[in-house]
């Protein structure tokens, strides 16, 4: 299956070393080897393999290779400055693909820093554009096939729903199991999963691990280090407040989503927002890789408890509000409100299951498929 990172992938590598990121098993891999079946020659190294392994602690791959692959080289010490001696010491015009499952640029490591070597690229699941797309069927049927699927394309293109939820339970817990041991003692193991589970029930709600905290036991300190983890592993990510002053937005309880739009545990309603927010993400994070845009992803509350779902911002103004109804199609006071606040703001009330469009003053009632099938990626 073509992915949207694959004509980026290519036109990048001719100019610098690609670091692409992404959550396990959303078609890193796959992409990788398709571009080495490409240029006759090319090499994949898997650090995870034993004897890929050794060829990499050797740098014993082949010199003459135009692409070389090297993938979750994260997980060796002072990878940085290892990477940096293979960039720099690489034959010319070898190209050299960096993938990972971690997050490469949290969890810092000793070693020498990688800037002005590298572009980043971070892959996401599946989106309403590309299924349809890939599928050649209506922004409809794929917004309905990826609330039900998931993006991640093993479950979106499992022949039977048993298959997908199959693949998720095993995903889910394999990822808590073993990928946490990255960044985390065994012991901790329990306890994370325990936590990981708990937000699945507690999408799009702000996220109070204070109260978490005395349900499970534990300091909301070593919470707050679990969601960090699970943010560096890509299995959740975080929207918070917008706020000018970017401290204080970062003090404001944050809301949780999961990569996975699977693994929510709600109503339908609760899972559309979370989709919702995946491809927000995914076009926000393709535009700040790709154009260096310095745009962003957060929600609006006020202290009066006026929400909105999501927000879009381009340095310190906002660009679009955003807020997810099932089958809602009367424009939400408080969107009405927040439109008339922020009037250079694009104000778009997504609906699920849209009767009729409207315009409502500024604010633009609009059925949910085709929009987010319009979205760049």
């Amino acid at each position: 299956m073509k992915r949207y990172l694959d004509d980026r992938v290519r036109q990048d590598l001719k100019q610098k070393m690609v670091v692409l990121t992404g959550p396990r098993q959303v078609g890193k891999t796959t992409l990788s080897r398709q571009l080495v079946d490409e240029l006759a020659g090319s090499q994949y190294l898997n650090h995870d393999v034993v004897a890929h392994r050794a060829v990499i602690l050797a740098q014993s791959w082949r010199v003459s290779a135009p692409l070389l692959v090297l993938d979750e080289i994260h997980k060796m010490r002072d990878w940085k400055s290892w990477l940096k001696g293979v960039a720099d010491g690489r034959t010319p015009g070898q190209q050299l693909l960096v993938t990972g499952s971690a997050r490469m640029d949290t969890f810092r490591q000793s070693g020498e820093s990688l800037a002005g070597r590298y572009f980043r690229l971070r892959l996401h699941p599946l989106s309403v554009r590309e299924w349809s797309e890939q599928m050649q069927v209506p922004a409809s049927a794929a917004l309905t096939h990826l609330l039900n699927r998931g993006g991640f394309p093993e479950p979106a293109l499992a022949t039977s729903d048993a298959d997908a939820q199959r693949w998720r339970a095993d995903y889910f817990s394999g990822l808590v199991r073993e990928d946490v041991l990255e960044f985390s003692r065994l012991q901790e193991v329990n306890a994370m999963r325990l936590f990981a589970d708990m937000l699945r029930s507690r999408v799009g709600s702000p996220l109070s691990l204070a109260s978490l905290s005395r349900d499970l036991g534990v300091s909301s300190v070593t919470l707050a280090k679990y969601l960090d983890i699970l943010q560096a592993l890509f299995i959740v990510f975080v929207v918070r407040p917008w706020h000018r002053n970017i401290a204080r937005a970062t003090l404001q309880a944050p809301k949780v989503y999961f990569f996975d739009a699977g693994l929510v545990q709600g109503d339908e309603g609760i899972r559309f927002e979370n989709l919702v927010a995946c491809h927000l993400l995914k076009n926000v994070q393709w535009q700040q890789d790709t154009r260096g845009a310095a745009v962003g992803l957060h929600y609006i509350r006020t202290k009066d408890d006026s929400e909105i779902d999501f927000c879009l911002s381009e340095g310190d103004a906002l660009t679009h509000l955003v807020e997810c109804k099932l089958s809602d199609t009367k424009a939400q006071r408080t969107l009405i409100r927040f439109a008339a606040e922020w009037p250079q703001a694009q104000a778009v009330q997504l609906v699920r299951e849209c009767r009729a469009e409207a315009d409502v003053g500024r604010v633009q009632v609009r059925d949910a498929a085709p929009w987010l099938a319009a979205l760049e990626v």
